[in-house]
């Protein structure tokens, strides 16, 4: 299996999505590392050690994939016996050329703390923690979103993704079987149509995930999920509610998708 370092004098999280990004397109499997807070000459030094130590164990060259504020340290990553691509660098010097300015560098700003945003996220996980399933109705007023759907059909974790990578509002509500039964939006929501987004599952994807909650249940039973879903669908039909199917889909997906269809502000780097 080739390996793939993601290297970075910060968090490494820009070369670790650009490098996982760039090597999904690949049929393949990678070993990836990631290492974080190069800092020093005598820690970049150790780390071209270790990746030379690895083209030699594979037999083959690693990926390195790496962001340096620091042109020295770049230098000696540069130097190992890898491939080697530094996203900073290829980008910076092209709009470096169309801005016609010089860029400043400084170690850590990408994923420093920006004071507005921070406190967005903080503000925003503190409100998704308070206002999970249901728990508290009172303070829907106060959502940029309300996420609705069966139970295990995603709410949460998309409501704690948008608030800690967003800083966006998100309460989430759960259509329970006695709503689907009314046919009509539980009460509490009426007043706030115009922040509902639904999501909706695969019945089987749902029946698997609920079997592992409650196992051999009516409620985790594949019968129950289809009548819920086909059910919660016609819901979000009936009342002009916008929703998406969470199955084949990853959180950070999902999230994308409500903010597109939601026009919510994106609060990351304000």
């Amino acid at each position: 299996m080739r390996t793939a370092f993601y290297i970075s004098d910060g968090t490494a999280i820009t070369s670790e999505v650009f490098g996982h990004a760039t090597l999904s397109l690949f049929p393949i499997e990678f070993n990836h590392k990631t290492i974080p807070f190069v800092e020093t000459i005598e820690k970049a030094h150790e780390i071209k050690q270790l990746i030379n130590n690895t083209a030699i164990k594979e037999g083959e060259k690693p990926f390195v994939f790496f962001t340096f504020v620091n042109h020295e340290l770049a230098d000696v990553i540069n130097s190992s016996d890898a491939l080697c691509y530094d996203f900073l660098t290829s980008y910076s010097e092209k709009i470096k050329t169309e801005l016609n300015l010089e860029p400043v560098p400084k170690m850590h700003r990408t994923h420093s703390i920006h004071e507005k945003s921070y406190d967005f996220r903080i503000d925003a996980v503190n409100y998704a923690l308070m206002n999970d399933d249901g728990g508290n109705i009172k303070n829907f007023s106060e959502a940029d979103i309300i996420l609705i759907g069966v139970s295990r059909s995603g709410k949460t974790p998309s409501s704690l993704y948008l608030a800690l990578q967003y800083g966006i509002k998100a309460a989430n509500y759960p259509i329970t079987e006695e709503d689907l039964d009314s046919e009509g939006l539980p009460t509490c929501l009426l007043p706030y149509k115009n922040k509902l987004f639904g999501l909706t599952i695969d019945p089987q994807r749902l029946a698997d995930i609920r079997q592992r909650r409650m196992a051999n249940s009516k409620y985790a039973s594949i019968r129950q999920c289809r009548i819920e879903v086909k059910e919660v669908e016609m819901l979000y039909k009936k009342h002009n509610i916008k929703y998406f199917n969470s199955t084949h889909h990853s959180v950070e997906e999902i999230s994308a998708k409500i903010i597109v269809d939601g026009n919510l502000q994106r609060r990351k780097y304000v």
